[in-house]
């Protein structure tokens, strides 16, 4: 990438979804009837690669990441659903497998996550269960979110994101999503979505430890304290949260295809003003001076090869 700029602006590409709300179009002053569900920020996976705002050039003719960035904001429950790991993934779809980990930016009051089945819940109930048509949002833990909740959601793990919630997403660079229940709903056409029961149940852990890590994940409050911390360390990829105060300035270290997302509030940074839900990638090694305009808060995410 050649540019006298160190860091350059990304546009997102825009996912429309059922469940979709209006916080994202408002942010962003994208005029559309549609539901906008997510904004792939940082991609270069061939469903939605982002571009630079520059030239509108695709970033995938430029480079190839191991990881995609989104935001996603919703005014329904997600499918509930599961993502498969590298193996099953190269296997059955010749991609990769899909871990992610969550960063809640805003919630409406009693929202939450469905992530992980509660304690005893087995293979064979579940199954019985969904081939009986029951609610399987019952046999899921809940978690009540609010800002600065942060959650990872490896491969195998079944999860769904509620309603009212907004969050930025790191994940592995996969499209692989295997849907269990939606819901009861019907799309856009008036018919039910589709559903991948089998190879869902093939990837789902029922296994107790391994529910059990999903909650002992969770942090919470990542907004409140001034200073790096590092997030979540996955072999793809790594996520680091900088928050400063007003006026705080900060030299940055970038690598190659880093990325980086401002959360809250607006910075300077390499001669651009960055505001909230503006995200931009690394085109060399380099240091960016970040000068807070007031509170905020930038999320890094370094590339696997970075």
């Amino acid at each position: 990438m050649n540019s006298m700029n160190l860091l350059l602006k990304l546009e997102p590409s825009l996912s429309f979804k059922i469940w979709g709300g209006e916080k994202l179009k408002t942010i962003k002053n994208i005029e559309t009837e549609k539901s906008l569900g997510e904004t792939w920020e940082i991609s270069t996976h061939p469903s939605g690669p982002s571009q630079l705002s520059v030239n509108k050039t695709n970033l995938s003719e430029l480079v190839e990441l191991s990881y995609l960035l989104k935001y996603i904001d919703t005014s329904d429950n997600l499918s509930v659903q599961v993502h498969p790991d590298d193996e099953y993934a190269h296997e059955h779809e010749n991609e990769k497998g899909k871990t992610e980990c969550w960063l809640i930016l805003d919630a409406e009051p009693g929202s939450g996550i469905y992530m992980g089945f509660k304690p005893e819940v087995t293979r064979k109930e579940f199954k019985t269960a969904l081939e009986a048509g029951l609610a399987m949002n019952n046999y899921l833990k809940f978690y009540e979110v609010s800002a600065g909740d942060f959650f990872v959601v490896p491969a195998g793990a079944v999860h769904a994101i509620g309603k009212g919630v907004t969050l930025v997403e790191v994940q592995q660079s996969s499209g692989v999503t295997y849907r269990v229940w939606d819901w009861g709903r019907v799309g856009d056409d008036g018919k039910p979505r589709e559903l991948h029961i089998n190879k869902a149940m093939d990837c789902l852990r029922f296994d107790q430890g391994f529910n059990r890590q999903l909650e002992l994940s969770k942090k919470e409050g990542l907004f409140k304290d001034v200073g790096a911390q590092s997030l979540y360390n996955h072999p793809d990829f790594k996520a680091e949260l900088i928050n400063l105060g007003k006026g705080d300035k900060k030299e940055i270290r970038l690598a190659p295809k880093e990325g980086l997302t401002v959360l809250r509030g607006s910075i300077g940074l390499d001669g651009e003003i960055y505001k909230a839900f503006d995200s931009g990638i690394a085109t060399s090694d380099g240091i960016v001076l970040a000068e807070a305009m007031e509170e905020c808060s930038i999320l890094l995410v370094k590339n696997r090869d970075s």
